[in-house]
C-alpha cells in the first residue's frame, strides 16, 4: 500500500507543478503573469492579463491536471493489489500533492497559483455527481458578485462539507473527504489576501486588476 501512496504523491506533485497559466501567459502575451494582477498563475489571473479565451483554456488544463493524479493513484493501487478504500488513499494523496504542486511548483520557482481549478478537477474525478452539483452554485456566485475569489473561498469549504457528509453516509471514501478538507484549507489560505480585500470592499471584479505589480522584477 505504502509504495502506491508514495509514488502517487510524487507523480501528483510533478503533474501539479506544471503551470499552464504561466505557459499560456508567455505564449499569448510574452510575459510572466506572476508579474501582473494577483501574481498567481491560475485561470483568474490569466483572464485578467490575457483575456477570457486564454483563461478558459487554462481552466480546462488545470482541471485535467487535478483529474489525472486521481486515476493514476487508483491505477497504482490496482497494481499494488490493495482494496478499494486503500486505493482511494493513493488517489487522495496524489490529488493533494497535485494541489500542492500547483501552489508551490518545483518547475516554476515554487511560485504558483491558488489551486481552485486543479482542486475541482480532483473532486470531479473522485465523485463526478457531487462535483457537478457544485457548479450551479459556483456559477450563481460568479454571475452575481463577478468575483472569482468569492466563489473560490465559498465553494472550497462547501465541497469539503459535502464530501464529509457523503463519507459519513458511506457513499464516498473517507480518503476523499480528507482530501477535500486539506484542499479547502489550502485554497482558503492562498486566498487570504483576497479575503482581506473582500472584507474591505476593494477586491477587483472579473476583468479588472490585471495591471503590472509594483514588486515585479520585469518580464
Amino acid at each position: 500500500m505504502w509504495w502506491a501512496i508514495l509514488l502517487s504523491t510524487v507523480v501528483g506533485y510533478a503533474i501539479g507543478s506544471v503551470q499552464f497559466g504561466l505557459l499560456v501567459g508567455r505564449i499569448t502575451r510574452g510575459v510572466d503573469i506572476r508579474d501582473y494582477g494577483s501574481g498567481a498563475t491560475g485561470a483568474t489571473n490569466v483572464i485578467r492579463t490575457s483575456g477570457a479565451k486564454a483563461g478558459v483554456l487554462v481552466i480546462i488544463l488545470d482541471i485535467a491536471k487535478g483529474i489525472a493524479p486521481v486515476y493514476i493513484g487508483i491505477a497504482l493501487g490496482h497494481a499494488a493489489g490493495i482494496d478499494h478504500d486503500e486505493r482511494a488513499w493513493a488517489a487522495a494523496a496524489g490529488a493533494f500533492a497535485a494541489v500542492c504542486g500547483h501552489v508551490w511548483p518545483v518547475w516554476a520557482g515554487f511560485r504558483g497559483g491558488k489551486a481552485v481549478a486543479s482542486g475541482f478537477g480532483a473532486a470531479l474525478a473522485m465523485n463526478p455527481l457531487a462535483a457537478v452539483a457544485m457548479i450551479p452554485v459556483a456559477a450563481a456566485i460568479v454571475a452575481t458578485a463577478r468575483m472569482m475569489s468569492l466563489m473560490s473561498v465559498t465553494m472550497a469549504p462547501m465541497t469539503a462539507l459535502f464530501f464529509v457528509i457523503l463519507a459519513a453516509l458511506g457513499i464516498s471514501p473517507w480518503a476523499y473527504a480528507a482530501y477535500s478538507i486539506g484542499a479547502a484549507a489550502l485554497i482558503v489560505f492562498r486566498h487570504r489576501a483576497n479575503i482581506g480585500r473582500l472584507i474591505a470592499g476593494t477586491e477587483p471584479r472579473i476583468g479588472r486588476g490585471g495591471e503590472k505589480r509594483a514588486d515585479a522584477s520585469g518580464g
